[in-house]
């Protein structure tokens, strides 16, 4: 079964992980010096917050795979988009080991499919040093 991603940009990681840990009523599922994810069940939502440079708020949209043929199936459906694609396959981001495609909606929002298969320590590879 998917899950519904929301990426947001923050200013301040420990003042955004009180409120979300507030508002969600639970810890975060994982905690870095600049990162925080909170994988929930009710409502099914992979959210995450991180301290990164640029403009703040939503950074991008995304659903979630639990296995490769749902990535494929959510691969299917990007193709039928016809927005604007970009396959970034196997890649680190988010301390995150996941293979990704990402698609442009009309408005310009980043949407991305992935599916998860591995834990990193670091947020990103250095080639990909600016990932999501």
């Amino acid at each position: 079964m998917k899950r519904m991603h929301v990426m947001l940009k923050v200013n301040n990681l420990n003042e955004s992980v009180e409120f979300y840990r507030t508002l969600f009523g639970v810890e975060p599922t994982k905690q870095k010096e600049d990162y925080a994810k909170w994988m929930l069940d009710d409502p099914r939502l992979n959210f995450s917050i991180a301290e990164r440079e640029g403009a703040k708020g939503i950074e991008h949209l995304g659903i979630e795979a639990e296995s490769k043929e749902e990535l494929e199936e959510l691969r299917t459906n990007i193709d039928r988009t016809h927005g604007l694609k970009r396959e970034e396959g196997e890649t680190t981001c988010c301390y995150a080991n996941s293979d990704k495609s990402w698609v442009t909606d009309p408005q310009g929002v980043a949407w991305e499919a992935f599916h998860t298969f591995g834990e990193s320590d670091v947020y990103a590879n250095e080639e990909q040093a600016a990932c999501c």
